[in-house]
């Protein structure tokens, strides 16, 4: 299935796309797609539903992040071993994990904000895993049976706070508009190998990251494991897992976001992303 949430911001529906890529209205099912929906129970009885009596949604609603009620959003640094070297830090030994800020996330195509004092704001797809069941000290073999679905991010990031002011890289990682997640959630038993998918990211209509989840360093399932041990991670939770090559500040000279540049991104299967880049503004 691919769950997605529809409408304005903080006032989303829940959906589905069918087999012929309309949007249906959930509403008079669910009453939105968050932690108790995501349970392979309750993702069963959506299954279930015979989608073409489900009332079509009409025109191009704004799509939101496809989860509601995130409660941690963790992200895995560095796991593509290209983009360390990019980044000229050396390949982890073990998975790198720092969190962003859940006020950060937004739908999909919504636009991302340059943060106050900003300089060198940049882009990262990623592939999203959210997770269905609590998972607390989960071994490898077992850990993608805690997966509800898997979702495209854009890691966006501000390397001048990220790296250059001291202390964790949370500071660069978190700030508002920070997390367009989506724009569908698409459940696990349609993805039959994370390690297996494309991704791409454009500015401005160019080509600029290509990559392929089967050179990450650490997989889904090892990055699932490795997380729980550290902490509970709880149905609704995000992981982004990382990014393949072609961020800004790894390019000769180094390239960073400006007000009117466009960002269009896709992972193989979750769907595409548009961004529009605005100047700050409280």
């Amino acid at each position: 299935m691919k769950l997605v949430r529809y409408g304005k911001p903080g006032q989303e529906k829940p959906g589905l796309i069918d087999s012929e890529g309309r949007l249906r209205d959930l509403s008079a099912v669910i009453q939105d797609i968050g932690p108790e929906q995501l349970g392979d129970a309750a993702l069963a009885r959506l299954r279930k539903l015979k989608t073409d009596q489900l009332p079509a949604v009409k025109g191009s609603p704004r799509v939101g992040c496809p989860v509601a009620g995130v409660g941690k959003f963790i992200a895995i640094g560095l796991n593509y071993a290209d983009h360390a070297a990019e980044a000229g830090m050396p390949i982890p030994a073990e998975p790198i994990v720092f969190m962003k800020a859940t006020s950060c996330i937004q739908g999909p195509n919504d636009p991302v904000m340059l943060p106050k004092g900003s300089r060198k704001t940049d882009w990262e797809v990623e592939l999203g895993v959210v997770i269905g069941t609590k998972a607390r000290y989960v071994s490898q073999k077992d850990a993608l049976s805690f997966v509800a679905g898997y979702c495209a991010v854009n890691d966006i990031s501000e390397r001048a706070f990220q790296i250059e002011r001291g202390g964790t890289w949370d500071k660069g990682k978190g700030c508002d508009t920070f997390g367009p997640i989506g724009p569908w959630l698409v459940t696990r038993d349609e993805i039959a190998n994370p390690q297996r998918l494309g991704m791409w990211l454009d500015l401005n209509g160019q080509r600029v990251q290509s990559g392929n989840t089967r050179t990450m360093i650490f997989g889904v399932a090892k990055v699932v494991s490795y997380v729980s041990q550290f902490m509970t991670l709880m149905p609704g939770d995000v992981i982004t897992t990382g990014t393949p090559p072609g961020v800004g500040m790894g390019m000769k000279p180094p390239v960073f976001l400006k007000r009117g540049d466009v960002l269009t991104l896709a992972v193989e299967g979750l769907g595409t992303q548009r961004q529009l880049v605005v100047p700050f503004k409280l």
